[in-house]
């Protein structure tokens, strides 16, 4: 069976859209839990400045925690070099940047242009080579903005390849604002790759206008490896008006599942995770269709065949 990684956000994308601060010790328990129920990778949170995401304010503490977990690998989002040399003496086994394909989206989420983000990969690239640390650009925004609209595919493609050359090992193509769909996935995971080739391996979409599993089908369809989800949905851009709800971790594990890909997790185990949530962070809306309807019975014959 084709392996499909997928990387769980919510500790970091979940929890900084939401006003309220998850205590650290519930965090914890969150990742132990997924952890133990086969999930591989969680970005464990951001290495933000706390007086901007005071959700964020333990991020260090969690990569230190997340390290002791067997097979886990712990990764981090970063802005700056700064916050990618924060996250090196943390211990994170990989880091990446958001990198909006919109420059006005870019100007507003991290106050820089994309000659001054080109030039941000390039140092925070040095910083994780001498260190051993893998890292991924998400090139953001790349299927439309909230502020610019329409982000022309050409631009994704030229900032895509400015990023390789800068010195990212990896690159994801983020669907921050629900923008995207299925055919303009193809299409653009197909122009990217012809430019960068396997170094584009990942999407990370959101389920804002319903189209999240539908974009990740299309996405598998053209190789894409990994995907990017969010137990309970929890998830959005505080920079991004409108922009929420990040594909729920259950529902594409259960897709994944029982179309026949592997992925490591058990599915109940994964569902029993958002009691956590809802204990940590009473009345916060967590959404999936899975948990709420239950498995199926015959999965794992159906799957099979």
């Amino acid at each position: 069976m084709t392996f499909i990684l997928i990387s769980e956000v919510g500790p970091r994308d979940g929890l900084q859209s939401i006003d309220r601060v998850m205590p650290l010790e519930a965090k914890k328990a969150w990742i132990r839990a997924e952890a133990e129920a086969g999930v591989r990778e969680i970005e464990v949170g951001s290495f933000v400045p706390p007086s901007l995401l005071p959700q964020m304010a333990d991020t260090a503490e969690l990569v230190a925690f997340a390290r002791t977990l067997p097979g886990l690998n712990v990764v981090a989002l970063v802005p700056n070099a700064k916050g990618a040399e924060r996250a090196v003496v943390a211990g994170v086994h990989g880091m990446s940047i958001p990198f909006s394909m919109s420059e006005t989206h870019s100007q507003r989420n991290v106050r820089k242009t994309h000659a001054q983000m080109i030039d941000e990969i390039r140092a925070i690239a040095t910083i994780a080579d001498g260190a051993g640390v893998h890292f991924a650009v998400g090139l953001s925004t790349a299927f439309g903005c909230t502020i610019e609209g329409a982000v022309p595919e050409d631009q994704v493609v030229r900032l895509a390849e400015a990023s390789v050359e800068a010195g990212a090992k990896e690159l994801s193509l983020s669907d921050t604002t629900g923008y995207a769909d299925p055919a303009q996935v193809r299409r653009l995971v197909r122009k990217v790759r012809s430019a960068v080739g396997d170094r584009l391996t990942t999407l990370h979409l959101h389920n804002t206008r319903g189209l999240g599993l539908a974009n990740a089908l299309a996405g598998l369809e053209e190789g894409i490896t990994t995907l990017d989800a969010s137990l309970g949905g929890l998830g959005g851009c505080p920079y991004a008006p409108g922009a929420s709800g990040n594909i729920v971790t259950e529902d594409l594990a259960f897709m994944l599942h029982a179309m026949g890909y592997e992925t490591g997790i058990d599915l109940e185990r994964l569902i029993k995770v958002r009691a956590i949530l809802a204990k940590a962070l009473p009345g916060e809306p967590l959404y999936g269709f899975t948990p709420d309807a239950g498995l199926p019975m015959g999965l794992e014959q159906r799957s099979a065949a």
